[in-house]
């Protein structure tokens, strides 16, 4: 999130603040408002008004303050009412009740019916609120209902999947990879006949745990105790077949090594990322975060579409297992401040200075090189 004072004059390009409105970007609705001088009122940053010239723009952290500074509401997005969102932010969560209790997932139609608008309207008003499609919603809480199912002692695949909703065995075995990431039986078994191959080493922050499934890299865990570090592995997969390192295995270690020393370097290596569908959003928010820069969780939430979600973010991060690769230490606190770190908040910190100093070494050989 922005810190927004009470008014700020925006200089062109340069105040972030001013690409959230070109964009017309409803993400930020609600967390800055902006002023034009020519037109005396003030609106949301996604505001369909024709735009202002930066140097007519000033920014208000509230309705309130702009008010005070002589501004009216704009009568087309009008910022002093609820917002988008808010207005519909209701009737989605009542929605999103009706599809985790449905014994099938209901279509569109019934979905777009119960919220008394049109189906593709309703399609973009759920995406809006939530960040997802009404399916792609439907279907992660589906998958976590086959998974909280599998967990229960003495579950048995059959019951597991029909109590999920699924109609067909059928279907479910189409989709039971990408819901899983493994067979059923094996998830239910706890990564029974999965075989894992890991090394534990040293790297620059201490020691350091690769490990890989036939599918890519599933963990790669940092700590100061070589034994802890396997028992987090083991836990993850409690009944795989865990094999130390082979011949094969040290180029992967070495590579790894290598991209803790650089993240900017990047690391080619295919990857077998396991988690909830928000979880996954999250990572991959993450991973577009660029080597030497950082973001709050607030802007994380933001970007993923589900912008009260900051907690849930929080406890994505503190999940990963994919230290460094999926870069949750690049997400630090509204003020900038570094917050807790699954492997401890002086990693963090190294690894952020390390990318800052790359980063800006890069940029002084690039100027260097300039004519």
């Amino acid at each position: 999130m922005f810190n927004t004072p009470d008014i700020v004059e925006a200089p062109p390009g340069q105040d972030p603040r001013w690409q959230a409105i070109v964009a017309r970007d409803r993400n930020f609705d609600g967390h800055f408002y902006y002023a034009v001088k020519t037109t005396g009122v003030y609106c949301r940053p996604s505001c369909a008004a024709r735009a202002a010239k930066p140097n007519n723009v000033s920014f208000y952290a509230s309705c309130a303050d702009a008010e005070q500074a002589g501004f009216r509401p704009c009568k087309r997005c009008k910022p002093n009412e609820p917002g988008f969102v808010e207005r519909h932010a209701a009737k989605v969560a009542e929605i999103c009740r009706n599809i985790e209790t449905a014994p099938q997932i209901p279509s569109l139609n019934e979905m777009a019916g119960r919220a008394g608008v049109s189906p593709s309207h309703f399609h973009r008003l759920f995406k809006s609120v939530t960040g997802v499609t009404p399916r792609a919603y439907a279907v992660a809480h589906r998958a976590k209902r086959v998974r909280d199912a599998l967990a229960e002692p003495g579950a048995t695949v059959t019951s597991a999947l029909y109590d999920a909703g699924f109609n067909s065995s059928g279907r479910f075995y189409e989709t039971a990879d990408a819901i899983l990431g493994m067979t059923p039986a094996t998830y239910r078994d706890g990564g029974k006949n999965i075989e894992i191959t890991f090394a534990i080493g040293e790297c620059s922050l201490g020691t350091i745990l690769v490990a890989r499934s036939e599918k890519g890299v599933c963990a790669i865990l940092m700590g100061d105790d070589p034994d802890a570090l396997a028992r987090n592995l083991q836990d993850r997969f409690p009944r795989a077949k865990l094999t130390g390192r082979d011949a094969g295995f040290e180029s992967l270690v070495a590579k790894v090594v290598g991209f803790v020393d650089a993240p900017a370097l990047g690391l080619d290596l295919p990857f077998d990322i396991r988690g909830t569908a928000f979880q996954q959003r999250v990572w991959q928010a993450l991973r577009e975060i660029p080597a030497g820069s950082t973001a709050s969780y607030t802007e994380i939430a933001r970007r993923i579409g589900a912008p009260k979600s900051v907690r849930a973010v929080a406890s994505a991060c503190a999940a990963n297992a994919i230290a460094v690769a999926i870069p949750c230490h690049r997400v630090v606190r509204n003020d900038g401040s570094l917050s807790g770190y699954r492997w401890g908040v002086a990693r963090k910190r190294a690894l952020l200075d390390r990318e800052t100093r790359l980063q800006e070494a890069a940029t002084r050989a690039k100027q260097a090189h300039e004519p």
